[in-house]
């Protein structure tokens, strides 16, 4: 095997070895772990980048464990999207890593730790070809985020993240049920020979093949945070660190990115008699998840349950679409779902930086002044010529303003280019549904709203309040969300080949059998 087909593995094996490392380092030695957790992480950013550089050229790239054969030995498969997902969850990752040696690195032990053991479960949860093995690394990602979800304690911490530990839990064993239901009906738990058998089984066990797969359904659109499934999320989210909630981030897209992957392996059209299994269910639960998460986001009070609501706005986005069955929407829906999450990273990092200087509970008392027109008297002559704006709060600004453009989807960003290749799509269809057409009018609301949340926020912090501190921002902790928006950037600006990659890799998901043969001919 030459060395350019052991990158496949490279996503995996290496935070596996930064984990193991970090964690046998005594925690007296912090700058030591702080070092070798950069080097490691920059270095997964680099073999993640370099994996889709080589799908890209050469097609998709099987990994044979022990070297046995599929659908016997375990299997890791990278293809456009799995290579694509393993690069965006290592750039979050190296991101957030980054942005916690400032103060969150301290607040609690095995920090470093368990963010590298979860960029290894989300890694093989991309990279994995069969069920089995991605229950394993789930389970291996949710354990590190119960760690995450729980570092630096708190009241309020320790109970958003209980819910969070006990809804992961009964999505696991639900899981292990789906799996076990869909070997018993099939034989096997390779995706690739999952796909070739679901057209040729009989009445009998294709009953059992879709009850397995409502079940697994159930657990992955728990981890979407597909709504009414989504009651955890708003909660464990704001109440997290600011770098473990941005990393939570690529946890829903996990999520999104199982339930597209197994749907159009087994459920998409020409598939069989189930084809198009609990299609309606998920247009439905995305639709009413968009809702959902709009409504959220015009009546939350505080920056994180409104970026937690927005992060809810596009899971939702991306469920709708999965069961259009057509590649030119899902090529532009895995763009939207790179953008959102990349804006949704920085905007958790930023909040702490711009909410660093505010008293606690401003956010209430703002609403109130608000309700009672507190404040509204004349002005003096003396305010009227306005007041300086430090660096520091000119930075952040300008960086809230790119994060709620990204969100809102409104040009010239990412956001709005990932919105209007949907829409395009979508209407490009030879028939226009009035789903497609409901779709446009939640899409417009919901960037709506999020202008409006957005902007009221950013109202209250850079203009309405000219007595709060000037936050302290050190320079390594806005590195990263300038790293992060400057990734949105960059996919603005080189739009046309990123889409025209991600078209080809919806194109793959579409047509399965080059995957299918890939991993069985081996």
């Amino acid at each position: 095997m030459i060395l350019s087909e052991h990158l496949v593995i490279v996503p995996i094996v290496l935070p596996l070895v930064a984990g193991a490392v970090t964690l046998m380092i005594d925690e007296t030695r912090l700058a030591a772990k702080a070092a070798i957790s950069v080097v490691l992480t920059a270095a997964l950013v680099a073999a993640a980048a370099a994996l889709v550089v080589l799908v890209d050229a050469t097609g998709t790239h099987v990994y044979r464990l022990g070297d046995w054969p599929a659908p016997f030995g375990i299997v890791l498969v990278a293809d456009r999207l799995s290579a694509a997902m393993a690069l965006l969850a290592s750039a979050l990752g190296f991101a957030c890593l980054v942005f916690a040696l400032a103060r969150w690195q301290r607040e609690g032990p095995r920090f470093h730790a368990l963010v590298h053991f979860l960029l290894m479960g989300v890694n093989g949860a991309f990279l994995t070809g069969d069920l089995f093995n991605l229950f394993v690394f789930f389970e291996v990602l949710l354990a590190a985020s119960y760690g995450l979800a729980l570092h630096a304690s708190g009241a309020l911490r320790v109970r958003a993240s209980l819910h969070y530990i006990v809804v992961n839990l009964v999505a696991s064993l639900l899981f292990l049920i789906g799996a076990s239901l869909m070997y018993a009906a099939t034989g096997t738990l390779n995706l690739a020979d999952l796909a070739s058998r679901a057209a040729m089984i009989g009445s009998h066990e294709r009953v059992l093949v879709e009850s397995a797969a409502a079940i697994l359904g159930i657990a992955f659109l728990t981890k979407a945070g597909m709504w009414p499934l989504c009651f955890w999320l708003p909660s464990t989210y704001s109440a997290s660190s600011a770098p473990a909630a941005a990393l939570f981030g690529i946890l829903t897209k996990v999520g999104v990115y199982v339930v597209l992957r197994l749907w159009l392996l087994l459920f998409a059209p020409g598939s069989g008699a189930s084809a198009g299994f609990g299609a309606t269910w998920l247009v439905t639960g995305g639709m009413a998840t968009i809702a959902f998460g709009t409504l959220g986001v015009i009546a939350s009070q505080n920056l994180p349950r409104l970026a937690s609501y927005s992060i809810l706005v596009s899971s939702g986005i991306l469920l709708a679409v999965v069961a259009t069955g057509d590649p030119a929407v899902t090529g532009a829906a895995l763009y939207y779902l790179i953008a959102s999450t990349l804006a949704g990273g920085a905007l958790f990092l930023l909040i702490e930086l711009v909410d660093r200087g505010r008293a606690p509970g401003a956010d209430v008392l703002a609403v109130t002044a608000e309700a009672f027109a507190a404040g509204s008297g004349s002005v003096e002559a003396d305010d009227e010529t306005g007041a300086a704006i430090p660096a520091a709060v000119a930075l952040l600004g300008v960086s809230f303003v790119a994060c709620a453009l990204m969100l809102a989807g409104l040009p010239p960003l990412a956001g709005f280019v990932g919105k209007f290749a949907l829409l395009d799509a979508l209407f490009r269809a030879p028939t226009v549904s009035g789903a497609s057409w409901t779709m446009l009018v939640l899409l417009l609301v919901s960037g709506f709203a999020v202008v409006i949340g957005m902007g009221r926020a950013g109202v209250r912090r850079f203009w309405a309040s000219p007595d709060t501190a000037v936050p302290r921002v050190r320079v390594i902790e806005m590195v990263p969300v300038a790293f992060l928006l400057a990734l949105c950037a960059a996919i603005t600006v080189e739009a046309a080949p990123v889409m025209r990659y991600l078209g080809e890799a919806a194109a793959m998901l579409h047509a399965p059998r080059s995957y299918v043969e890939s991993v069985l001919s081996r």
